[in-house]
């Protein structure tokens, strides 16, 4: 559903109220609150920590305060602090996020107290400025919406917040409004009465509003309430009554938060289905209910996706590459034309233009498949580079190895790279052939246009353009089936 907006409400132009366009010019900064352990879960985990589509849950807030241009970004932790810490700072760097403890769980209005200081240093040269509230559970909210809900706060310097209207309002905070619609104030489930309760629309909880309103409101909260703490819905009465209130009505699935492992498979069920949907414009999925497709993938142009297909973490796959039924690639680049064919696993690996990989093939971290290369059906390869035009089609482990062009392996191959203590390369220069069942004892090294016969133990360099073998010499015993036949034959009318 589409935001819509409705004109701020509230009291008339006392002495708190501001002029339209105060805080406008001002920076916007974000507050995420991801302080609680989340109990519903069920979990050791920190709520926040568990992963939507590939990304933490609190991941999903602060990637969206920064896409609309917030800076800086606060987020208040409580539980399991350094761990939902160090996500952050690895996914955006040592200072993408400042870090707010609250130590003790006193309520949405104390976290957004705790946090103002860290966002003194932001407004400090500046006149005006605005503050947006996000929650550390809530993946779905669409970036549309919070424009809008930053820009009616721009517009109008006043507090906007994002309202819906549940199946069932169970469990939220109800929507005060006078007899004009105007919003007067928030009550929660525990503090309403009967006919409060009644009321549909709810509070998400999701603001935007002046940075020094924010100040003054929550540095007067008060927690006499049935919870005993400090609830950040009572700064919607107080601006009601100063700068006013502007509603912005949103999808109730937008804005619903994460509770338990049930809500957390319906969230990703549908963010699946949203991403699936953009990117049905110019690519083809052969089953979009069974595919999934991380938030950081990039596909090109006429990419076709069959059924059961995974695609995590960074990978990216250039245009017309077709991608088979089963196939999971996490952080791969995918070259344009290649096919990745059904049930192939591929991790930190790259795959060049034209190639073709699998059915059933594995490609490990640090493996780099030239264009027009070819790996075929149960075949792994780790740490390995294989040049442009080569093959290895069957059967086969190249690991820690360096591949030159046009070079054909045989079924049956392996690289003998670790000896229990440490890792060794092989080399095979360009169009050198290995025949099926070689073993290459690393640190080996074989030679251009070298042929390597079947069965061979390769144990050291191999010259270019030479032959290698390594076998025992073939006998012959004539009559030897017949003799074994007539054996067993009066073996079995003896017994």
């Amino acid at each position: 559903m589409a935001s819509r907006k409705k004109q701020p409400s509230g009291g008339g132009r006392g002495p708190g109220r501001r002029a339209a366009g105060a805080a406008g010019a001002g920076p916007l900064a974000a507050i995420v609150l991801a302080a609680g352990k989340g109990t519903r879960m069920r979990s050791a985990r920190a709520k926040v920590l568990h992963e939507l589509c590939g990304r933490p849950l609190v991941v999903y807030p602060v990637e969206l305060a920064r896409a609309v241009g917030a800076a800086p970004i606060v987020a208040v932790l409580g539980h399991q602090r350094e761990a939902v810490e160090a996500v952050l700072r690895a996914r955006l760097g040592p200072t993408g996020v400042t870090v707010v403890e609250q130590t003790e769980q006193r309520g949405t209005g104390h976290a957004v107290r705790l946090a103002m200081p860290a966002l003194a240093s932001a407004f400090a040269a500046s006149e005006g400025g605005l503050v947006m509230v996000l929650y550390g559970d809530v993946p779905l909210l669409r970036r549309e919406t919070l424009e809008a809900l930053v820009g009616t706060a721009r517009r109008y310097s006043c507090l906007a917040m994002i309202t819906a209207t549940p199946p069932d309002p169970t469990g939220y905070g109800r929507v005060l409004r006078d007899e004009r619609g105007h919003v007067i104030g928030i009550v929660e489930q525990k503090d309403a009465s009967p006919e409060e309760l009644e009321i549909g629309e709810i509070n998400a909880g999701i603001y935007c509003g002046p940075a020094d309103f924010f100040r003054e409101a929550t540095a007067t909260l008060s927690a006499r309430n049935a919870q005993k703490e400090y609830y950040l819905t009572d700064i919607v009465a107080r601006a009601a009554g100063s700068i006013g209130v502007s509603a912005i009505e949103a999808d109730f699935k937008d804005v619903a938060g994460i509770n338990d492992r049930q809500q957390l498979a319906e969230a990703e069920a549908a963010m699946r289905a949203r991403i699936n949907k953009a990117l049905m414009a110019h690519v083809t999925f052969r089953d979009p209910a069974s595919a999934v497709v991380e938030p950081d993938v990039e596909l090109g142009v006429d990419v076709e996706l069959g059924r059961n297909v995974a695609l995590r973490g960074r990978t990216r796959v250039d245009h017309g590459a077709r991608i088979g039924d089963g196939v999971i690639l996490t952080n791969v680049e995918v070259g344009a034309g290649a096919e990745v064919r059904p049930y192939s696993v591929a991790t930190d690996a790259a795959i060049g233009p034209g190639a073709i990989i699998g059915p059933f093939a594995h490609l490990r971290p640090g493996t780099r498949v030239g264009p027009e290369a070819h790996v075929g059906n149960f075949v792994e390869l780790k740490k390995t580079a294989l040049g442009k035009g080569s093959k290895a089609n069957h059967l086969t482990y190249l690991g820690d190895a360096t591949i030159g062009e046009g070079v054909n392996v045989g079924a049956g191959t392996i690289t003998c790279n670790y000896n229990g203590y440490e890792k060794f390369q092989t080399v095979i220069e360009d169009q050198a052939f290995i025949g099926s069942d070689t073993q290459l004892i690393a640190p080996v090294k074989v030679g251009r246009r070298a042929v390597i016969g079947a069965g061979t133990t390769v144990t050291s360099d191999v010259p270019a353009g030479a032959l290698a073998l390594s076998r025992v010499a073939q006998v012959e015993k004539a009559g030897y089936a017949q003799k074994v036949a007539k054996k067993y034959a009066e073996k079995r009318k003896s017994g």
